[in-house]
């Protein structure tokens, strides 16, 4: 919790030094599509209202794949394999300026936890549980071709860094097991959503936004 506000913090004032007056905002509506599910054979859809000085979203991935080699620590070790069929949530923040936001975020995400390799279906799944995070996000929206006349001034690139740690979960932080490749009782903690099993998540969405 500590480190979200001090992140919230050094957000708000670096922000500070670029931001513009309520009548040099513009009122937008985007979707995006984000890139990084995609490496993971997922998908994710992200509907943007960018309003005067706020910013609010909501989007849901769905059918992200986290093979052993994408874990770490106990879990990589214990050969297991999650699934995470959806991951879904809405935001509220603040805009700095057109191409500048901050997001407090509250997001839900199920995980189902496999065996590396296994098929995943109702027969081979170990466990399965929810998590809720809280946490922020920093967005940057950039539509290169803004000043032209066609179609291709609403394109809209958005890179983001998101700070999601859990703030509770289904199964009490973890549960034991019998694990059937190191042949002993193991315990599972509760994974993070992001890179490495940790809250960070850094992601690079693209799609379309339009003046209203």
């Amino acid at each position: 919790m500590k480190k979200t506000l001090l992140a919230a913090v050094v957000l708000f004032i670096s922000a500070q030094l670029c931001a513009q007056s309520d009548k040099e905002l513009e009122d937008r509506i985007s979707i995006v599509f984000g890139t990084s599910q995609l490496l993971i054979d997922g998908f994710n859809i992200e509907g943007n209202l960018f309003w005067k000085r706020f910013a609010f979203d909501y989007s849901h991935g769905m059918s992200l794949d986290l093979d052993n080699d994408l874990l770490s620590g106990d879990a990589k070790d214990q050969g297991l394999a999650a699934h995470i069929p959806y991951s879904t949530g809405f935001g509220i923040g603040y805009r700095f300026n057109d191409w500048f936001n901050v997001r407090a975020e509250p997001k839900w995400h199920r995980f189902e936890i496999y065996y590396g390799g296994d098929t995943q279906n109702s027969a081979n799944l170990i466990s399965a549980y929810n998590t809720f995070t809280l946490g922020l996000g920093a967005y940057v929206n950039w539509l290169p071709f803004k000043s032209k006349d066609n179609l291709l001034k609403g394109l809209t690139i958005a890179p983001s860094v998101r700070w999601w740690p859990n703030v509770s979960d289904s199964i009490d932080g973890g549960f034991t097991y019998n694990n059937s490749i190191t042949g002993r009782q193991e315990e599972h903690k509760v994974l993070n959503i992001g890179v490495g099993n940790t809250p960070l998540i850094i992601n690079v969405s693209i799609g379309y936004s339009v003046k209203f």
